[in-house]
């Protein structure tokens, strides 16, 4: 805050000057100037209540070379701070109840209010999920997507929503009674009314509507923007948002580096960091890291999302005419929907997953992930684990940390972008399983299998098994080569030493706690501290997250060597050099052949139908000459060496491994 110590009262001359300057005051006695503040730079201005005015002396650069300098004119100021070096101009309506910080810069907004009874949208009360309530998330500045994600989905654990609710109370009521503010360096221009606003550091304000009950939670290091024509009510805004070009907010959270534009709507919605919305409309939306909507057709409903990717006039319907909007869906991690898909609540949709066409039979795939959902003759066919041999899973899991904008040093949100994990590969081993059992039940002969009101081929469902196979092989083998490490172990007791767990946590269900990969025992006891108050207050609770993501690879290999016997036969103690070599060798045939599929996938796109639109006015060979010089060769194109990359460095890597290994 401002400190006013020096702030002096006016002299009968200072009076003077500033009332032939056009201003007046409700009492002069309350009306206060820094020391060798200039009163000429004050001119028109209404004062009343205790008004404490610093050194005028900053100048602004603006757009087109143009220069400011620290001025307040034509302003109306009620119970208000100003610090060194702001600017203040045209507010008619007039400013209460702020501190103003040095260097802020307001022109041309209808009014600036507090009226001190406001908690600036902490604790706004966000439906997620159910519209009817029963899962609400109070918001607060700094709130991470796992605390979000344990206070909406934990509703089985009462003490645990009780103890965080009880904590983001006492955020809202100690600031309750305080007025607002507006930051160092803060910009608002041409902006109609803001009330109970906190606006802070080098936050950016240019030419919103209307904002009411909110919270910026800028930084010098990564600004908020709120541009024009926008619209927000009970918000909370982290660190490097961008809310612009007509959009409208109520009841919200925008996590980290969010950018929320194009006339897009949103209510009661929470979205973390690195999320993209445009143009369309989410509504009840738990939206976690990378969650991406982008066309006028799409709406987000009732879902939790996360590293989505959603197709134009995506929809999900969250009631059926019954007793309302009650139902929900949940989509896993890295999920894409096609253009036109749809989906009816309730469903669950497993990680990695494509859906494509319209689907009313309530669909959970969640055990068999990296599959494709589609739509035929008005039944749901499922074509398990073939997402794995795909490109755009490949081009995604690979574009999300390049994609990564915040700014912020501090990242509120742990983000695990591992494509394989505890996580995606224990829903596989359970997928193989599920996929023996289906095929044990049906018989070997059978053409189609039913599995939870869709419908498996045959043929997809043997091809799912096998690339599920080869996934697990991959993410085990190479988690052992991780382990076995650069240095030839010296002995076989050696060698079984390095690949012993480092403990029992993590051996274990595992669950993705919204961008957070972690085992559900660590997870449990987090909201058991939580719970019974061991936890007391966010920091420490959002140091633990950053504890047990910082643990993830350690934590992993206790994973993995809990299930080498179930994989390979025999416990650690038991390995010998040629079970470890088998190993090695089985990740490297396993890698390779995902690496073939994906070379087979990218050709498609140089085939004679992707040509298709090409050349559009010349001969054939022209043509394929247009498709060329637009989009390359097939040996040239970046993701395609990168594969092939890729696959010969893992065979050196398994060589290397293997060459450790010949003196035991």
């Amino acid at each position: 805050m401002i400190d006013t110590l020096n702030y002096r009262p006016l002299d009968a001359a200072a009076i003077a000057a500033l009332e032939h300057q056009g201003c007046t005051a409700d009492n002069w006695a309350e009306v206060r100037f820094a020391d060798h503040a200039d009163v000429a730079r004050v001119r028109h201005t209404t004062f009343s209540g205790t008004v404490c005015i610093g050194r005028l002396n900053g100048e602004f650069s603006l757009p087109g070379g143009m220069k400011r300098r620290s001025v307040i004119r034509t302003a109306v100021l009620h119970n208000v701070t100003v610090g060194d070096g702001a600017y203040i101009c045209d507010v008619r309506g007039g400013i209460a109840n702020y501190d103003i910080a040095s260097g802020a810069f307001i022109e041309n907004v209808d009014f600036l209010v507090c009226t001190l009874d406001t908690s600036f949208g902490i604790g706004t009360e966000v439906s997620v999920l159910n519209e009817t309530g029963g899962r609400e998330v109070p918001i607060y500045p700094c709130m991470s997507a796992h605390t979000a994600y344990i206070t909406a989905m934990y509703r089985n654990r009462p003490k645990l929503t009780e103890r965080i609710n009880a904590m983001v109370a006492a955020r809202k009521e100690k600031i309750i009674g305080t007025r607002g503010y507006v930051g160092k360096n803060a910009q608002i221009c041409d902006c109609g009314k803001i009330r109970n606003v906190w606006i802070g550091d080098y936050a950016r304000v240019l030419g919103a509507s209307k904002l009411v009950n909110g919270y910026l939670s800028s930084s010098e290091a990564d600004p908020v923007y709120v541009g024009r024509n926008i619209m927000a009510d009970g918000f909370v805004l982290a660190s490097g948002v961008h809310l612009e070009d007509g959009a409208v907010v109520h009841h919200c959270f925008l996590g980290q580096a969010t950018w929320v534009s194009k006339l897009f709507s949103a209510h009661d919605s929470l979205f973390f960091a690195n999320c993209n919305c445009e143009n369309g409309e989410a509504a009840a939306v738990f939206g976690g890291p990378y969650t991406v909507t982008m066309h006028k057709s799409s709406l987000l409903i009732a879902g939790m999302f996360s590293f989505l990717n959603a197709g134009s006039g995506s929809n999900q319907s969250n009631h059926m005419y019954k007793l309302g909007p009650i139902h929900q869906g949940i989509v896993e991690r890295g999920s894409k929907t096609t253009s036109d898909s749809y989906i009816l609540w309730p469903a669950k949709i497993g990680a990695f997953s494509l859906v494509m066409g319209r689907h009313v039979n309530h669909p959970d795939t969640s055990a068999l992930p990296f599959s494709y959902l589609i739509e035929g003759d008005k039944e749901t066919f499922l074509v398990p684990g073939i997402n794995l041999r795909s490109v755009g899973t490949i081009r995604d899991a690979q574009k999300w940390p390049k994609r990564d904008k915040r700014r912020d040093p501090r990242h509120l949100d742990c983000i695990n972008f591992n494509l394989l994990s505890p996580y995606t590969v224990g829903k596989m081993y359970a997928g193989i399983n599920l996929l023996n059992a289906l095929e044990a039940t049906a018989g070997r002969t059978a053409e189609r299998y039913s599995y939870q009101a869709m419908t498996i081929e045959a043929k997809a469902l043997r091809k799912g098994r096998k690339l599920y196979q080869m996934a697990v092989d991959k993410f085990m083998g190479n988690s052992v080569i991780s382990r076995i490490g650069n240095t030839a172990p010296a002995s076989i007791e050696e060698l079984r030493a390095r690949l012993a767990p480092d403990s029992g946590l993590g051996a274990g269900k595992w669950v993705d706690v919204c961008g957070l990969f972690a085992p559900k025992e660590a997870v449990d006891d987090i909201c058991d501290r939580v719970a019974n108050g061991a936890i007391a207050n966010f920091e420490d609770l959002e140091a633990e997250w950053q504890r047990l993501h910082a643990k993830y690879y350690s934590l992993e290999w206790n994973w993995v060597a809990a299930r080498i016997k179930k994989w390979y036969g025999k416990e650690i103690c038991e390995l010998t050099p040629d079970d470890v070599r088998l190993i090695i060798r089985r990740w490297q045939q396993s890698v390779s052949a995902l690496d073939d599929m994906l070379l087979e996938d990218a050709a498609k796109e140089f085939s004679l139908r992707s040509q298709i639109g090409f050349g559009i006015d010349c001969p054939e060979h022209d043509a394929n000459d247009d498709f060329a010089s637009v989009r390359g060769y097939y040996l040239a194109d970046p993701f395609v060496k990168m594969v092939e990359r890729h696959k010969a460095e893992k065979c050196e890597l398994a060589l290397k491994t293997l060459q450790l290994l010949e003196n035991l």
